[in-house]
């Protein structure tokens, strides 16, 4: 991947919609260059009239789009990829769909289901939580550092470190193995987006 910052969308982080496009696009100014649109409460015509946005706003910035769970979705605004949960159709499923048009990104939480993404042709996978966060308490306790050494150690493909990930865990998590960060609210709730998302460039370079 040519990457090291994935940054996650979640509207329900600001008052009004609008506010999430600012906050994306003062990211996309500060050097991100993919983003994931992660709504999964909304219904397929509004998630898709996001994701038509969103891709309008990824465009002007020459950034990658990827969409949550949604591979027809993901087609229908040529988006450039597709994140995959644990109760998702697979990775190959969604290679027969797109005709290999998409990149695949997979959400795995330990070692069984990295081994799995990666041997059913995921592209990358995000591997967490790392640390506690509220944004993955559904997926239990955080994995730590030592379970990211150990997945780095037995899969070759691109790994993103997620959960908790502050500024001063991305020097840990890169040298336990991590290609990148994927992040949430460590951008999108910090007081000066852009000067955050700066920090992160620079400790990822």
């Amino acid at each position: 991947m040519d990457f090291r910052l994935y940054l996650i969308t979640d509207r329900k982080l600001f008052n009004a919609q609008c506010s999430l496009y600012l906050a994306i696009e003062d990211a996309l100014k500060a050097g991100v260059k993919v983003i994931q649109l992660r709504e999964k409460d909304l219904g397929p015509r509004d998630l898709l009239n996001m994701a038509y946005m969103m891709r309008d706003l990824t465009e002007q910035y020459n950034a990658r789009l990827f969409i949550n769970d949604r591979a027809d979705i993901a087609l229908a605004v040529g988006a450039d990829g597709v994140h995959l949960g644990q109760n998702n159709i697979p990775a190959h499923a969604v290679r027969k769909i797109s005709g290999n048009k998409l990149l695949i990104g997979v959400s795995t939480h330990g070692i069984d289901e990295a081994i799995e993404a990666e041997k059913d042709g995921a592209d990358f996978i995000t591997l967490g939580p790392i640390y506690r966060t509220p944004s993955k308490m559904e997926y239990g306790e955080s994995i730590g550092i030592k379970t990211l050494k150990e997945v780095r150690a037995i899969v070759s493909i691109p790994i993103f470190a997620i959960g908790g990930i502050k500024l001063d865990k991305v020097k840990e998590v890169t040298e336990a193995g991590a290609d990148g960060v994927a992040l949430i609210s460590a951008i999108l709730t910090a007081e000066n987006i852009k000067e955050t998302t700066e920090k992160f460039m620079r400790l990822l370079k």
